[in-house]
This record gives structure tokens, C-alpha cells and sequence, in this order.
């Protein structure tokens, strides 16, 4: 008995020392994939850790530096001087950055507001057509509907000699009535179905604005920039905000603390009487006309001008007395304005 048991079990499955093989490198390949791939991310670790305590160590060094220049009585005044000069260059970029984005805006709006009138004008004028369409259609439906009543009630109020002789033709002439009619009730159906998609059509998009108005605007943009140049450039201010917007502190030295005192007050001065000037909306269109009669661009398809034919400064005084000086702030980047301008 025992032995026809053992006649009937499974037979031991063989297994291929190929298959263990193949499977053994497979999975000593997976394994240095990913030993491979931790060790790029320990590299980027350890080089973004360098980044690190590179960028700490340099501000550690400005602080040192902040603080040793603080500590000398000499410096200290120049300090808070010179960051009152880049309190000022920020304010000017500040007033040139949203000067330059409430233009954009209204040019934009305009724009929108000229695409969406013709888009409108046009759906109108189709809505229109089809609307004067469908009365014309169903003018002619109910006279069919009409002539379809009067031969139907002519059939019944046949007698039967009439009938005899008139009957098939006149039941012919009905059937071809009521053909039109279910014709003509389809083809009502398919111009309201296009009045509604006339209705449903979505708003283009203006596609933003084109060259001629980025030119415009970026005139526009440099007409302002002059004006907050020629409120600045008493006592040379507004070069030293520029100068203080690209050193570092304690590479200018602006003399003793009166001198430095000066500067701050004449600082507060400007600026004060700046914010209380609101109407130079009229300087800036009669500006911007000098600035375009000599602005160059190098290709058809370029908004921003060649900076040496925008490089002279236009003065208008209330009488408007026009007076020039030089001064390239496009081509030295006065109050971070290659930044706002369009593109």
C-alpha cells in the first residue's frame, strides 16, 4: 500500500539553476541602479549644503561688515545715508512699476473693450439675420397652414359628383401642402437651433496687444521715468540712488554727518513734494511726442527703443518751455526700468 502511495504523488518540481541565475542578476543590477541613484542624491545633498553655507557665509561677512561700519563714527552717518539713497531708488521703482502696470491695464482694457464691441457688433448682426429669417419663415408657414385649412375643408364639403372628378387631384394638392409644411417646420427648427449657438458663442480672446501699442507704452513708460529723474536730479540725487542701488554699503563715502544730514533731508524734502503732485498727466503727453520723434528701434518687431536715441531728458515748465539735458536711463537702467518695460 505504501508503495502505491508513493507512485501517485507530485513528482518535485525542478527548478533551473539558469532561471536562479538570471533572476540573482536582475536583481544585483536593480540594486546598483539604486545604489547608484542614492549616491547622485547625496552629491546634489552635499552641493546644495556648500550652496549654503557659501550664501551664509557671505552674509555673515556684509553683517560683519554692516556692523564694523556702524561701530566707526566716521562711517556710521554714511551708512544711514546711503541706505536712505536705496530707500529712495526702491520707491522710484516702485512708482515706475505701478505707473507701468495701470498703463498695461487700461491699454489692455481698451483693446478688450474694441475686440468684444466688433465681436458683439457681428454676433448681433447675425443673430439679426436670422431672427428676419425665421419671421419671414413663419409668415410663410401659417399662410400654408392657412391654404392647408381652406383645401382640406374644399375636400369635405365635396359632393360626391365633385369628389369623383376633383377629389384625387385635390388630395394630391393637400398632401403636397402638408409636405411643405413639415418642411417648412423643420427648417424653422434648424435657424432657432443656430439663433441659439449665435447666442451661446464664446468671447475671443484679444490676444494680448500688438507691437505698436507696446511701443506706446514703453514711451509712455520712459516719459515717467524723466519725470521722476527731473524731481530727483537737484543736488544730484537721483544718480546717487542709482550709484547706491549698485554698490554695496561702504563703497561711497558722503563725507562728514552734516553732509550726510543734508542728503536725508533733501531726501524727505523731494519726496514729500512729490507725492503732493498729482496733475502732470498733460507733461507726460507732451513728453512722450519729443521722446518718439527720436526714438530708433533696431527691427520692425522690437518695443524697446535704442537706448542712445532715448537718452535725452525733456524739462517742460508750466509755461511750456521746453529745456534738454542728457542723461541715457534706459541704457543705465535707472529705477530697475529695463525690467518694466513691455515686451
Amino acid at each position: 500500500m505504501t508503495s502505491l502511495t508513493g507512485l501517485f504523488k507530485p513528482a518535485p518540481e525542478v527548478v533551473d539553476d539558469k532561471e536562479k541565475l538570471v533572476d540573482l542578476f536582475r536583481n544585483r543590477a536593480e540594486l546598483k541602479k539604486e545604489f547608484a541613484a542614492l549616491r547622485n542624491e547625496k552629491y546634489q545633498l552635499q552641493d546644495r549644503i556648500k550652496q549654503h553655507e557659501g550664501a551664509t557665509a557671505r552674509v555673515q561677512q556684509k553683517m560683519d561688515h554692516l556692523e564694523n561700519l556702524l561701530l566707526d563714527r566716521e562711517w556710521v552717518h554714511n551708512v544711514v545715508a546711503f541706505y536712505q539713497l536705496r530707500r529712495l531708488a526702491a520707491h522710484c521703482n516702485v512708482k515706475l512699476v505701478r505707473f507701468a502696470e495701470q498703463l498695461k491695464q487700461q491699454r489692455e482694457q481698451r483693446v478688450h473693450s474694441k475686440t468684444m464691441g466688433a465681436w458683439n457688433e457681428q454676433r448681433e448682426g447675425q443673430a439679426t439675420s436670422i431672427e428676419s429669417e425665421i419671421g419671414q419663415h413663419r409668415l410663410q408657414l401659417q399662410l400654408l397652414e392657412n391654404q392647408l385649412q381652406a383645401e382640406q375643408h374644399k375636400l369635405t364639403t365635396m359632393n360626391g359628383v365633385s369628389r369623383m372628378f376633383r377629389g384625387r387631384s385635390l388630395d394630391s394638392e393637400i398632401k403636397l401642402i402638408a409636405a411643405r409644411l413639415d418642411a417648412g417646420q423643420t427648417r424653422e427648427q434648424e435657424l432657432l437651433q443656430a439663433l441659439g449657438k449665435v447666442h451661446n458663442l464664446t468671447p475671443p480672446d484679444h490676444g494680448g496687444l500688438d507691437d505698436a501699442t507696446k511701443r506706446s507704452i514703453n514711451l509712455m513708460i520712459l516719459s515717467f521715468a524723466q519725470q521722476l529723474y527731473l524731481h530727483f536730479a537737484d543736488d544730484n540725487l537721483a544718480e546717487l540712488a542709482k550709484e547706491a542701488g549698485e554698490k554695496s554699503v561702504g563703497a561711497v563715502n558722503y563725507g562728514t554727518k552734516y553732509e550726510c544730514d543734508q542728503i536725508i533731508e533733501r531726501i524727505e524734502k523731494r519726496w514729500d513734494s512729490m507725492e503732493s503732485v498729482t496733475d502732470y498727466a498733460d507733461v507726460l503727453q507732451k513728453r512722450v511726442k519729443f521722446i518718439a520723434e527720436h526714438a530708433v528701434f533696431r527691427n520692425d518687431d522690437d518695443v524697446v527703443p535704442v537706448p542712445a536715441t532715448v537718452a535725452t531728458i525733456y524739462s517742460i515748465d508750466a509755461n511750456g518751455v521746453v529745456k534738454q539735458s542728457d542723461a541715457n536711463l534706459l541704457g543705465d537702467n535707472y529705477f530697475g526700468i529695463t525690467k518694466v518695460l513691455s515686451r
